[in-house]
């Protein structure tokens, strides 16, 4: 099968597996795309929590980008966790160089075990200069408090935090509803023009590890592929929906997701 498109993801890595890079690429495949990578963190964690991180030399991540680019040039691109204003600097001087209009944003900030993975002066840079380069961002419940100081606990709490992110410039907002304890999960996405609300049903289990990581890459790829954006997040979050109710089941804490949920594989390929 031909990849339908080509994505570079500019995002940490996660041994585990279950999160960061390895999410990406697993989804971006399992979507028939091709995925390349620029690498801004190595994280040392598993599905417990996280041990440590190792951060990458802000101009060797410029390099990273730089040099795929020249070579394969993306039809879009996904960021993930950038944990310093070091990095966020050089991910934008290279993004002002390889001109990418698709650009989609997962502000990681803090894992699914409660380690922080970005600083202070680094949510600055992203609310002031990063927000504005991106066609999407995609923070949940607990990203989009810290990015606009607000406190969220209901749909219209989210709505108009959306409104806020809209205001520090950002294009389109898929606001992941995830850490509120209803029966339904709510994501909200807000622009300009429209407002849609995601249903989707909360499914029962501890093994939601890289989820936000995943959706941020799946809508990526619709993207690259020329879906409208709204649309390109309904089909995320089904996606997600999917890979979450058919989880494996791996690790002790907070388990990964099914990437491979939406692959139908032809019997004869079968093991």
């Amino acid at each position: 099968m031909k990849p339908n498109s080509k994505i570079l993801i500019i995002a940490g890595s996660d041994s585990s597996g279950g999160a960061g890079i390895q999410a990406d690429l697993k989804t971006v495949t399992a979507l028939g795309s091709y995925a390349m990578t620029a690498i801004t963190a190595v994280t040392i964690q598993n599905t417990t929590g996280v041990k440590s991180i190792v951060g990458i030399n802000p101009k060797e991540i410029f390099n990273q980008i730089i040099f795929t680019c020249k070579d394969i040039r993306p039809d879009a691109i996904k960021i993930g966790m950038l944990h310093s204003s070091e990095v966020i600097k050089m991910v934008l001087k290279a993004l002002d160089l390889i001109n990418i209009k698709k650009i989609v944003l997962d502000p990681v900030m803090v894992a699914k075990g409660g380690a922080k993975l970005i600083d202070s002066k680094a949510i600055q840079l992203l609310k002031l200069k990063l927000i504005k380069k991106v066609s999407l961002i995609t923070p949940n419940i607990p990203e989009a408090e810290i990015l606009t100081k607000t406190s969220i606990t209901t749909k219209e709490d989210m709505i108009y935090a959306a409104n806020q992110l809209i205001k520090l410039g950002a294009k389109n907002v898929l606001i992941k509803g995830g850490h509120l304890n209803d029966k339904i999960v709510r994501d909200i996405f807000i622009n300009n023009n429209n407002i849609k609300i995601f249903n989707s049903k909360r499914h029962k289990t501890k093994n939601t590890h890289g989820t936000g990581c995943t959706l941020s890459s799946a809508v990526t790829t619709f993207i690259s592929c020329g879906k409208p954006v709204k649309k390109s997040c309904e089909l995320g979050i089904k996606y997600v929906n999917l890979a979450i109710k058919s989880n494996p089941k791996y690790g002790k804490g907070h388990g990964p997701i099914n990437h491979l949920a939406s692959l139908k594989i032809n019997r004869k390929f079968k093991l």
